[in-house]
C-alpha cells in the first residue's frame, strides 16, 4: 500500500494503481498535503513530465471536500490531464490522479519557520493559507463590496480620554472622507435596517410602540435627573456583554463613512505618538508587569542583546486566557502592518499617488535577520487571531440563518444577494475542520472564570478606547472598525447559550446584534483574510528577488 511521504522537498501521493488508502488526518500529513502551497497552483500549476497513477483515498466529509476542491485547481488549464475526483456516498472515496508535488517553502524571507501547528490550538499555518486564500478570501472580499457592509458610522471626533490631544495628522493621505448622506442607501440612512423580514416586524413594531406609550407615560412624571439616571441603568445594562466602548450614532459627530473610498493603507502617520498608543495597548493592558520588557519596543530601555527569551518564558507561564489577550493584540497589530506594506505610498509624481506593496517595508517588519525572529512569533499570532474571527463567525451562523433575519439596505434585491452571499460563506466556513475551542477558555473555578472574563472583557474594552487616541483620521477609523469587529467576535464566543437558545421566528432578548456589529464584525474578519492572502503575494515577490 502507498503512503503520504512527508519531506522537506517532496509530498507523494500513493503510487501504485487500485489500492485504497485510508488516511487519518493526525496533525500534520494531509494537511500538509493539502497546503501543496498556494505559490505553486498560483503561479505555474503541477509541473509536465512527471508520472500519472492512479489512486484511492479514503477521507472524511470536509477533508475530502476540501482535498478535492484544491485538486481541481492544481489540475486547472491542464485538460489533457485531468481526471475528475469523485466523492462515493459511504466512504467518502477519492478518485484521482497521484503524482509527485514540490513543496514551496517560504524563500530567504521566513525560510521554513512560519509553518506547524500554532501555539495554543491545533490547526497549522498551511491549512489556514489554503482554506482562506482559495475558499474565503473570493467571497469575503465580494461582501464587503456589498452597500450593508461597506457604509460605516463612526464618531472619528471623540477626544482621547488618557491623554491631551497630539492634534490630528495634518498628512492629506491620513484624512477620511466622509460619506454624504444622499450616497446612504435609504435603509440604512433611516435607520431602519432592523434586521427583521417585514411580516414579523409588523408585530414587533406595534409591541414596540406599545413599550413607547407605556414609557412616555413614566418619563412623564420622572424629574430630569431621574430620567438621567434611568438612561445610565439602560446602557450599563446593554453595555454587560460588549468588549468595546460603543460609538454614540446618534451623536451629531458621528458621520457615514465609505470604507470603499477610504481603504486601510500607510498614510505616513509613525512617530512617537503612534509609539504611544501601541505602547499603552501592550503595557497597561496585556496583564504585563512593566518589569517584563517587550522585545523589539522602541520606548523600553536598551537591553543589550536581550532576544526576547526573557518575555516569552512570562508568556508561557500565564494562564491561557491571558496568553490568548496577548496573541489576539499582537496579531490584530500584524495584520495593520501588513495592510501598511502591501498598500505603501509608492510615488507622487504628477500629481498621481501610486499606491502598493513595499517589500523592504515588510522586511523590517517582519523579516527573521532584522526582527531577531520576532517577525515569524508576529506572523502566527495573526493566524491565531483568524482563527478566533473564524471561529466567531461559525458561532454566528444560526442568529442569521433565521429567516426572519434581513440585511436590509432598501433595495430588496440586493439584501436577498447579500444574504445568501453571507450564509454561502458560513456554509464554508462549517467545512472547516480545525477550529478553535473556546470552551478551554475561563473553565475551572467558576466563581474565578468569571472574574477573569470580567478583567478580559474591560482590558480589551479599555483597548477600544485607546483607538480615540490615535492621530491619523484614516488609522483611527480603521483601528476602532477592527477593534470593534474583535470585540464583537469575542461577544459571540461567549455567548454560546444565548445563541443557541435563539427563537426562529421573532427577535431575541437574550443574544442581538446592532448593525453596527454586524459590518464591523465582517469587515474585520476581511482584513485578515486579506492579510493572509496579502503575506502569500509578498512571498511570491520575495521568491522573484531570490
Amino acid at each position: 500500500m502507498g503512503v503520504v511521504v512527508p519531506c522537506r522537498t517532496y509530498y507523494a501521493l500513493p503510487a501504485a494503481a487500485g489500492p485504497e488508502i485510508n488516511y487519518k488526518p493526525d496533525g500534520f500529513g494531509w494537511r500538509r498535503l493539502f497546503s501543496l502551497t498556494a505559490d505553486f497552483f498560483l503561479e505555474a500549476g503541477l509541473p509536465a513530465g512527471l508520472g500519472l497513477e492512479q489512486f484511492n483515498v479514503n477521507l472524511s466529509g470536509s477533508e475530502a471536500e476540501l482535498f478535492a476542491d484544491l485538486w481541481n485547481i492544481s489540475l486547472a488549464g491542464d485538460n489533457s490531464r485531468r481526471e475528475k475526483l469523485h466523492i462515493g456516498r459511504k466512504g467518502r472515496m477519492l478518485r484521482g490522479t497521484g503524482r509527485f508535488i514540490p513543496f514551496l517553502t517560504f524563500i530567504g524571507l521566513l525560510n521554513s519557520e512560519l509553518t506547524g501547528v500554532l501555539d495554543d490550538c491545533f490547526c497549522d499555518v498551511e491549512s489556514i493559507d489554503v482554506f482562506n486564500n482559495f475558499k474565503i478570501y473570493p467571497q469575503i472580499k465580494k461582501l464587503t463590496e456589498r452597500d450593508y457592509f461597506r457604509y460605516y458610522r463612526v464618531n472619528l471626533k471623540r477626544p482621547c480620554p488618557f491623554w491631551p490631544d497630539d492634534g490630528h495628522c495634518s498628512i492629506k493621505d491620513c484624512q477620511v472622507e466622509p460619506c454624504p448622506e444622499s450616497k446612504v442607501p435609504d435603509g440604512i440612512k433611516s435607520g431602519n435596517y432592523n434586521k427583521y423580514s417585514q411580516a414579523p416586524s409588523t408585530m414587533v413594531d406595534m409591541q414596540e410602540c406599545e413599550q413607547a406609550k407605556e414609557l412616555g407615560a413614566i418619563n412623564s412624571t420622572l424629574s430630569n435627573q431621574s430620567k438621567e439616571a434611568f438612561a445610565d441603568w439602560t446602557r450599563h445594562d446593554d453595555a454587560q456583554d460588549h468588549f468595546c466602548e460603543l460609538d454614540d450614532e446618534t451623536s451629531p459627530d458621528a458621520e457615514y463613512v465609505d470604507l470603499l473610498l477610504n481603504p486601510e493603507r500607510y498614510t505616513g502617520y509613525k512617530g512617537p505618538s503612534a509609539w504611544r498608543v501601541w505602547n499603552s495597548i501592550y503595557e497597561e493592558n496585556c496583564f504585563k508587569p512593566r518589569s517584563v520588557y517587550r522585545p523589539l519596543n522602541p520606548l523600553a530601555p536598551s537591553r543589550g542583546d536581550d532576544d526576547g527569551e526573557g518575555f516569552y518564558d512570562w508568556l508561557e507561564g500565564l494562564c491561557l486566557e491571558k496568553r490568548v489577550f496577548y496573541r489576539l493584540i499582537s496579531g490584530l497589530h500584524s495584520s495593520i502592518n501588513i495592510h501598511l506594506c502591501a498598500e505603501y505610498l509608492l510615488d507622487e509624481g504628477w500629481g498621481r499617488a501610486v499606491w502598493g506593496p513595499n517589500i523592504q517595508e515588510f522586511r523590517l517588519r517582519f523579516d527573521t535577520a532584522e526582527t531577531k525572529g520576532e517577525g515569524t512569533r508576529r506572523l502566527k499570532n495573526l493566524y491565531f487571531l483568524y482563527l478566533i474571527e473564524l471561529r466567531a463567525l461559525y458561532k454566528v451562523a444560526p442568529y442569521f440563518e433565521r429567516a426572519i433575519v434581513n440585511l436590509y439596505t432598501g433595495n430588496a434585491e440586493e439584501d436577498g444577494e447579500t444574504k445568501e452571499l453571507l450564509l454561502s460563506i458560513f456554509n464554508k466556513i462549517k467545512t472547516f475542520p480545525m477550529h478553535f475551542d473556546e470552551k478551554s477558555m475561563f473553565a475551572g473555578n467558576k466563581i474565578e472564570a468569571k472574574t477573569l472574563k470580567e478583567e478580559f472583557r474591560l482590558h480589551f474594552k479599555n483597548i477600544s478606547r485607546i483607538m480615540d487616541c490615535v492621530g491619523c483620521s484614516k488609522c483611527r477609523l480603521w483601528g476602532k472598525l477592527q477593534t470593534q469587529g474583535l470585540g464583537t467576535a469575542l461577544k459571540i464566543l461567549f455567548s454560546e447559550k444565548e445563541i443557541q437558545n435563539l427563537p426562529e421566528h421573532s427577535p431575541s432578548k437574550g443574544f442581538q446584534l446592532t448593525r453596527h456589529e454586524i459590518v464591523a464584525l465582517i469587515n474585520a474578519f476581511a482584513r485578515l483574510s486579506t492579510s493572509i492572502h496579502q503575506l502569500h503575494n509578498f512571498r511570491l515577490m520575495l521568491k522573484e528577488k531570490g
